[in-house]
Parts: structure tokens; sequence; C-alpha cells
């Protein structure tokens, strides 16, 4: 097979790779036009993932579709907290405070309702919420693709899907530690696809794991 047929018969897949790479990027630089790429890569992958089985993944860019929106409209209201809540004794760091303060001074009269969405800590309460959320979703997805569907490997298909989407809420809230979630996420993945020989998105993965360390760094000068 020539290198022009391999990219005609998989230009799709290599499609939803770039645009996943440069969605990645601007998740890193907090940029908030991660949320429409977004979109248009969890629309190409349901078409991959559909066509080669990987039904959880499938569902999992369904989620990807919503989450986006949501993630979308959060960034751009600062997650709905009211500014005028917002003090010298609000909790955070004293340049959290010095820059909220800053939000509310200089914002125009109509984009006071609201503030920026800043980067936080996973809280005890909820890292807890969110583990028994994972668990939940790995049993239930496991579950139903073993019984219900041909998926050759569903074991692994669950793992990435559950912890997928517990790792996207969790970037809609800007919390930091969701990095390490994809840094798992990525690895695995990255060894699962290959196995499965989608080659472009096992590259793309590759870069993910890559960018997931870069990404924690750029984040954390951020709390």
């Amino acid at each position: 097979m020539t290198i022009s047929v391999w990219l005609s018969n998989n230009w799709i897949e290599i499609f939803g790779a770039v645009t996943g790479i440069i969605y990645v990027f601007l998740e890193i630089r907090q940029n908030i036009w991660l949320w429409p790429v977004g979109i248009i890569t969890s629309a190409v992958y349901i078409i991959v993932f559909f066509t080669s089985k990987f039904y959880a993944d499938m569902g999992l860019q369904g989620y990807y579709l919503v989450i986006s929106c949501v993630g979308w409209v959060w960034w751009m209201k600062g997650g709905g907290r009211r500014a005028e809540g917002v003090g010298l004794k609000a909790q955070g760091t004293g340049q959290e405070k010095t820059d909220r303060l800053r939000d509310r001074k200089t914002a125009r009269p109509q984009d006071r309702k609201t503030i920026r969405l800043y980067v936080t800590r996973l809280k005890l309460k909820t890292g807890l919420i969110l583990s028994a959320v994972f668990l939940l979703l790995y049993f239930l997805m496991w579950f139903v693709l073993s019984r219900l569907t041909d998926s050759p490997v569903p074991e692994w298909d669950s793992f990435i899907t559950s912890l997928s989407v517990v790792a996207t809420w969790m970037l809609a809230r800007k919390i930091y530690e969701h990095w390490f979630l994809w840094i798992a996420v990525n690895a695995v993945a990255m060894i699962f696809f290959t196995a499965r020989g989608l080659y472009p998105t096992a590259v793309l993965y590759l870069v993910y794991f890559a960018m997931s360390f870069a990404g924690l760094k750029a984040w954390r000068r951020s709390l």
C-alpha cells in the first residue's frame, strides 16, 4: 500500500488527530477556543470509533460534544460565580484576591455579574465523589460492552472512557489535577490504539502524553 493510498483511506482519522493536537495546545494555554476545536475533534472521532467498533470511546465523544458546550459557557461566564460575593475575604492566595478585585474594578458594567474562572486544586470531597463516579462508570461500561456488544477489549475501552469523562469535567471546572488523569489515560490509550492498528490515533495520544506534562507545568503557574 502506497502512502497516498493510506492517506486517502485514513484522512478522517488524520484530520481528527491534527485537530486533537491543536485542542491540547489550546488547553495548555487556557485558550477558550479549545472548546469549539474539541467539538470538531469529537464529531470526527465518533465516526472513527464507530467504524472500529470502539463503542465506549464513541459514546465518550458524544459526551465530549456536550461537555465542550458546557465548558465553553463556564469559561466565558466564570462558572457563574457572582462578583458581588468576592472580596478580600475570598479564599485563595494573595495574588488571586488581587486579580479578582482587579476583575471587579476594571470590568464593564455589563460584565460585572460574573468573574473569571480560576485554576483551582482538587478538594478532598470532590475527589472522593469523582472517584466513585469513575468506578461506577467503569463497571457499568464494562458490563454493557462485554455482554451486549462485540467490543474486542471491553476492559481497556471502559477504563479509557470512564477516566476521560472525569478528567474532562475537571477541565471544564479548571481543576489542576485533571492533568494527572490525562497522563494515565494517554499512556494506556497510546498502547491500546497501537495494538488495534489505529496508528494516527496512537500518534495523537503519544503527543497528548507528552503535552500533558507541559500542561501540568503551565497550569501550576496559574495556581
